[in-house]
């Protein structure tokens, strides 16, 4: 009796698919908003997804028995990839929850005589499976995805290490979702932490305070990309606690992603000089450490500094009071008497020279800075003079 009456259910069921779905996107369209939201596009393909559920159902009602098989959700491929990376789970159990309510509001019409509690009970146990069964896959596709972003974090960091930046690295960008700007990077030791837990956490930081943030961890070092920030201070005060031990660096503040190399390399470069100067803040920025990177063999640094030093004093008089001022150590005195000029004069030049190049030649770092900017543009004239002769 109770195949008979599954046989002629099922009859009934498959008459009225076609109208089961009319209703079922008619109650979406009436209770759902972000189903009103979509494209009319992807609202058909969503009636679509419905209307093959709903066949899905009857398939499954019409061999369930005693002991029913595992519903499956293949009726989800019926949709194009882009719109199933649009759809969450909970709009998945919406869809599935409204075609329920379709079913069941029919269920009396539906049902063949005597079996209208069967058809129920079907249905409670077709959408308890399918949503179970939904929650795994995209808990599974969670995970997949989670480990593609990983991956395209990890390349993004890379490519602006090595200073490979193209097309590529915005479009790596994009599709995790960066959109901010400007940029700052951060470079330090990595803590003893678990590599992935720690960029996990910078991630989670990011979603919480508004920022974009990207990190990676190569070797001991810590690389974090900031993007959003209103200050690079600001930037480093939201990431320095992730760091492990040893110098922290920032560098420069740039205009957008595709700059973001050029402040990677003043931070990696300042954080492998960092141990000429054991004293220096922490975190600090890489422009402070220009001196010793210079030393290190950093070219970007030792251009920077002939730009902020050497040329603005060349061919003036301050030229040659800075680097007396310097040989005789700071002493003013020394220096006037040398130059043959009034103390005031040495006094006034001094304070030429720190509005010219930012430094301050009476205070003891940035005496060190002018004199190896004063150094390294007397080279660099000399070699351009000895290319010159031969």
């Amino acid at each position: 009796m109770t195949d008979r009456t599954r046989e002629d259910t099922t009859r009934r069921l498959e008459r009225a698919m076609g109208s089961l779905g009319t209703a079922a996107m008619a109650r979406m369209e009436d209770q759902l908003p972000w189903f009103r939201a979509l494209s009319a596009e992807d609202r058909s393909w969503v009636g679509l997804v419905a209307q093959a559920g709903i066949a899905a159902f009857v398939e499954w009602f019409s061999i369930a028995g005693e002991d029913p098989p595992t519903p499956s959700i293949e009726f989800f491929g019926t949709a194009p990839r882009e719109l199933k990376r649009s759809i969450s789970l909970q709009q998945t159990v919406d869809i599935v929850r409204i075609v329920v309510e379709v079913v069941e509001a029919q269920a009396h019409e539906l049902a063949a005589p005597g079996g209208e509690d069967q058809l129920q009970q079907a249905m409670l146990r077709y959408t308890r499976d399918v949503a179970f069964a939904a929650a795994h896959v995209y808990a599974r596709e969670a995970e997949a995805r989670g480990s593609w972003d990983a991956r395209l974090e990890a390349l993004i960091v890379d490519a602006l290490v090595r200073g490979e930046v193209d097309d590529g690295l915005h479009s790596w960008a994009a599709a995790l979702g960066w959109t901010s700007s400007p940029v700052v990077v951060i470079a330090g030791h990595a803590p003893d932490d678990d590599p992935r837990a720690v960029i996990d956490g910078l991630r989670e930081k990011g979603r919480r305070i508004g920022m974009d943030l990207l990190a990676g961890v190569q070797a001991d070092r810590l690389i974090v990309i900031v993007g959003g920030a209103e200050s690079v201070n600001d930037a480093a005060k939201q990431v320095v606690h992730r760091f492990g031990m040893g110098p922290i660096v920032i560098g420069p503040e740039v205009p957008d992603l595709h700059a973001a190399a050029r402040s990677a390399r003043a931070a990696l470069a300042g954080l492998k000089a960092s141990s000429g100067w054991p004293d220096a803040p922490r975190p600090v920025h890489a422009e402070d450490l220009l001196a010793e990177r210079a030393l290190d063999g950093d070219d970007d640094a030792r251009q920077q500094l002939i730009e902020n030093v050497y040329l603005p004093l060349a061919g003036t008089p301050l030229l040659d009071t800075l680097a007396t001022y310097l040989e005789q150590g700071t002493s003013l005195e020394a220096t006037a008497r040398l130059l043959f000029v009034h103390p005031n004069t040495v006094r006034y030049r001094l304070k030429k020279i720190t509005e010219l190049t930012g430094y301050q030649p009476t205070e003891g770092r940035s005496a060190f800075t002018l004199q190896v900017g004063l150094i390294l543009g007397r080279l660099a004239e000399s070699a351009e003079m000895w290319r010159a002769l031969t």
